[in-house]
């Protein structure tokens, strides 16, 4: 996104936050792309593993978002960012969990596949196992929720969480193998 999209997105989410309803079909056009590519990057998987499409994935985590009761202020684009990864989250779950008797959901992303080696994780699972890494540990449950989720870089999820590249890596590290070990039970 551009420096000036990124200030226009502040500005909106800002008006939004002020109670703006407006700001909200002001702010589609200019996140929608990044919000879009972020769902295409969740649902690459085989042909007929998902029935859901990123239009849909990013339309419903809209509403999440910016519908009647919004779940929370935004404070910054890297906060709208984090925010629209948990209500990715929320839609993709709530998908499988409709689609569970058939079979099971499973989202798999380039970045992460080395966290559940060969096979991608089922989404039901991974869910679970961030339900108890956030019981355990909210800082790795909210960075594997920006990477996996969010679909964001190592530099911008450092930026969003406030910490260096480093730390932001020994803590990706332990986060990928607390949830190994859990989805591995």
């Amino acid at each position: 996104m551009a420096p000036e999209a990124r200030r226009d997105a502040s500005e909106l989410l800002a008006r939004l936050a002020g109670g703006d309803a407006r700001a909200a079909n002001e702010l589609l056009p200019i996140v929608y792309g990044e919000l879009r590519a972020l769902a295409g990057s969740y649902l690459r998987q085989p042909a007929g593993a998902h029935t859901l499409q990123p239009t849909a994935l990013v339309h419903e985590a809209y509403l999440k978002l910016v519908g009647p009761a919004p779940p929370a202020r935004f404070e910054s684009r890297a906060h709208f960012l984090a925010v629209a990864a948990r209500a990715m989250r929320s839609v993709l779950v709530d998908h499988a969990r409709r689609k569970r008797g058939g079979r099971a959901a499973s989202v798999a992303v380039e970045d992460v596949a080395a966290l559940f080696e060969e096979r991608a994780p089922d989404l039901l699972a991974l869910d679970a196992a961030l339900e108890r890494l956030a019981q355990h540990n909210a800082e790795l449950a909210s960075l594997v929720e920006l990477r996996f989720f969010g679909g964001l870089s190592i530099e911008e999820t450092a930026d969003v969480l406030a910490i260096s590249r480093p730390t932001l890596m020994r803590r990706w590290r332990a986060a990928r193998l607390w949830l190994r070990r859990e989805i591995a039970g």
